[in-house]
């Protein structure tokens, strides 16, 4: 499995296709055999294990590469694996599956071949049944809504379920850190912001919707910062007019409902920022896309430990020191908030995913005394 993925990884590397997308190169980047090995090293606790069986893949529909790594966890777990790839239309969903095609058609990997099947199709309560009902693991990507209708079709007794629900993420930036960047820093930070936030739409359930801003001369950092922004979203970004319309639709939605803007801005139509004088506590609720985004000046950290619950996922960082993150979530015994990563690495898919250890929990063990 580990040689598979590896070679999968050079494959990618080289195929003139695939090195146009960015997500495509993180995925290859990650499935290469230095990474898989680091991996393994950790996966290795002195106990035998076995794959379940055959897993059913249900990946979401907006997020092109998730369906690969859902397929690699499936085999570094040693199971056999029905994927059933997004049906919305994807360059990188083609691209990929095309060198996987091309790889399983060599003996080489006829064994994996007999394992693996690749599907797609629009939803379909009577496909899913089927695969449902002769799977041993289901890993569900998607909304809370197609979870629960997942979640009615009959499985087997003994079946796990692994599902990725809706999730909200934010970012912490500390404005004096930022001040001190140099022009090759600030750039560096744009284009992992960018990566983290345009490149999927703000869609990923990791991408930041808030940005809270933490430190000293917060005015003149969020300038530097969105000019740097907005310097790389006009040259790489695509805005569609589609989505420039629900931005202006949900600025006119959020100035009728909301009592806690104090100011908005914009760069065009690429950026919307909306500044918001208090957090209440469904601000899991106040979800960008496209460029939108939520603002708050915080005194303290502290400020926002009120608002997180089990649905917040991954927190965003830059010039704020890790430890003292991990800290906050532990010291205030936080429901929510399972990733603390650096700004840019938000859609890096670990098998560490939303809490779980998604190899070991496909994977059953065979206690020998």
């Amino acid at each position: 499995m580990c040689e598979f993925l590896n070679d999968l990884s050079s494959e990618l590397r080289s195929c003139t296709e695939a090195v146009e997308y960015p997500d495509i190169m993180t995925f290859a980047f990650w499935c290469r055999k230095a990474n898989i090995t680091k991996y393994r090293a950790d996966f290795e606790d002195g106990r035998t294990r076995l794959g379940l069986g055959l897993v059913f893949h249900i990946t979401p529909s907006n997020v092109p590469v998730s369906f690969a790594y859902s397929f690699a966890f499936g085999l570094l777990s040693g199971n056999a694996n029905i994927i059933r790839v997004p049906s919305k239309p994807f360059q990188q969903t083609d691209v990929i599956c095309r060198v996987i095609k091309r790889m399983l058609d060599n003996d080489k990997y006829s064994k994996i071949k007999s394992m693996t099947a690749f599907v797609k199709y629009e939803q379909d309560d009577e496909i899913n049944g089927m695969f449902s009902a002769n799977c041993n693991a289901r890993i569900i990507w998607g909304g809370n809504v197609a979870i629960k209708s997942i979640r009615r079709l009959p499985i087997q007794e003994r079946c796990v379920d692994i599902a990725f629900a809706d999730r909200y993420s934010f970012c912490i930036i500390d404005s004096q850190s930022l001040l001190k960047l140099n022009d090759a820093g600030l750039e560096q930070l744009a284009e992992g912001f960018y990566n983290d936030t345009y490149l999927m739409d703000q869609n990923a359930c990791s991408s930041p919707h808030l940005i809270v801003w933490l430190g000293e001369g917060i005015e003149i950092a969020k300038e530097k910062f969105w000019s740097a922004i907005y310097s790389t979203v006009s040259e790489k970004y695509n805005l569609e007019e589609v989505n420039a319309i629900d931005k202006y639709t949900l600025l006119c939605k959020n100035s009728i409902e909301l009592n806690n803007i104090s100011s908005f801005s914009n760069h065009n139509n690429f950026i919307y920022r909306i500044s918001i004088n208090e957090l209440p506590d469904n601000t899991d609720e106040l979800r960008g896309k496209c460029g939108y985004f939520y603002e708050y000046d915080a005194g303290d950290i502290g400020d926002i430990a009120h608002i997180i619950n089990p649905k917040y996922q991954t927190l965003t960082y830059f010039g704020v020191d890790r430890s003292s993150l991990l800290d906050f979530v532990v010291k205030n015994r936080l429901s929510g908030i399972d990733r603390i990563v650096p700004v840019g690495r938000s859609l890096d898919i670990e098998v560490i995913w939303d809490g779980f250890d998604i190899v070991k929990s496909l994977s059953r063990i065979i206690d020998v005394k």
